[in-house]
C-alpha cells in the first residue's frame, strides 16, 4: 500500500508543480519548498498515516516511520521540521483529494458529518479555531467545529465533498450547489434536505428523502424505494470508515492549515482504501 500511495502521489506532484509554475499568480513572493524530503514524500506520509492504525501522528512518525521505515524515507527529517513542511502540502493535498473523487453513476447519496475541534467543555477557552469554527447541532447533540458534506455513489466512492462551519444547515442551497456539479439522476438524502426537490429538479436531479410525520405520502417506484433503503448502509458506512478506521475526527489540531491537510489526506486515503478492493487478477490498481 505504501508503494502504491507514493507512486500515485509522486506522479500527481510532478504534474501539479508543473502546472502551478505555469498558472499560479502570486501577489507577493513566497518562500519556496526547501527540504531534504520531497513534497511527494510529505504527502505520502500524511496519507499513509491513516492506514497505519496509529491515532496520533507524532507517535506514528517517531515510533514507526523513523524506526521501521527508514529505508523507504532515507531523508526523513525530525518531527518538528515535518510539522512545518505540512503547511506546504495544503493546496496539493486539497487538489489531490478532488482528483481522487469518482464519477457520478446516476445514483448518489448525500449527507454531512460533524468534525469537532474541541470538547464542549473547552469551547470558551479554545483559541486555534476561535474565529473560524462555530457551534452546530446534530442528532447526537451540540458540538463546536466544522461539517464535512459528502456525496457518494452506490458503491461508497466519494463523488464530491466540501467543508463548512458547524452552524451551516445540511440543506443550505449554496453548499449543496457546490457539490452537485457532477451529479445527475437520483440523489438520496435524509430529512435535512427537505425543501430542495424543486431546486434540484430544475438541474436535472431527482431528490429522494424520507417524509416527516406531518407530510403526505407520495407514490414512488420500486427503484426509488430501494435507494431510500440503501442510504444508511452506503453513506453511513463511508462516514463510519472515515471516522473509525481512518481517524478523520480528532480534537488535537494546533493549526487551521494542518486541520485542512488532515481532512484532505484522510479523504485521499479513503480513495486508496476503496481502490485496494478493486485489484484485478493481475494485481493492477483499477479505479
Amino acid at each position: 500500500m505504501l508503494t502504491t500511495i507514493f507512486y500515485y502521489t509522486d506522479e500527481f506532484c510532478k504534474f501539479f508543480l508543473q502546472e502551478a509554475n505555469k498558472h499560479l499568480i502570486l501577489s507577493e513572493p513566497t518562500k519556496p519548498f526547501q527540504s531534504t524530503m520531497q513534497l511527494s514524500e510529505v504527502m505520502t506520509i500524511m496519507i499513509y498515516w491513516h492506514h497505519s492504525g496509529y491515532k496520533n501522528l507524532k507517535a506514528f512518525y517517531t515510533k514507526h516511520l523513523l524506526v521501521h521505515l527508514r529505508g523507504e524515507f532515507p531523508n526523513a527529517v525530525s518531527y518538528s521540521r515535518f510539522i512545518e513542511l505540512i503547511s506546504y502540502a495544503a493546496l496539493p493535498l486539497f487538489v489531490f483529494a478532488k482528483c481522487t473523487t469518482s464519477q457520478c453513476t446516476g445514483k448518489s447519496f448525500i449527507d454531512s458529518t460533524k468534525l469537532s475541534v474541541c470538547d464542549n467543555r473547552r469551547i470558551q477557552s479554545h483559541k486555534v479555531f476561535k474565529e473560524m469554527a462555530s457551534r452546530g447541532k446534530t442528532s447526537m447533540g451540540w458540538f463546536f467545529g466544522f461539517k464535512l458534506h459528502l456525496i457518494t455513489d452506490e458503491c461508497g466512492n466519494i463523488v464530491d465533498f466540501t467543508l463548512t462551519t458547524g452552524s451551516i444547515h445540511d440543506g443550505n442551497k449554496t453548499v449543496v450547489d457546490s457539490i452537485i456539479k457532477k451529479i445527475k439522476g437520483f440523489l438520496v438524502g435524509d430529512k435535512g434536505y427537505i425543501g430542495l426537490f424543486e431546486h434540484l429538479y430544475d438541474k436535472g436531479i431527482k431528490l429522494l428523502h424520507r417524509l416527516r410525520a406531518n407530510m403526505k405520502n407520495k407514490l414512488i417506484t420500486l427503484e426509488e424505494k430501494s435507494l431510500l433503503q440503501q442510504r444508511g448502509s452506503v453513506i453511513e458506512t463511508t462516514i463510519g470508515i472515515l471516522k473509525d478506521h481512518l481517524s478523520l475526527e480528532h480534537s488535537r489540531h494546533r493549526s487551521p492549515i494542518n486541520f485542512l491537510c488532515h481532512v484532505c489526506s484522510c479523504l485521499i486515503s479513503y480513495a486508496f482504501f476503496k481502490a485496494q478492493k478493486k485489484l484485478n487478477s493481475k494485481g493492477i490498481l483499477v479505479y
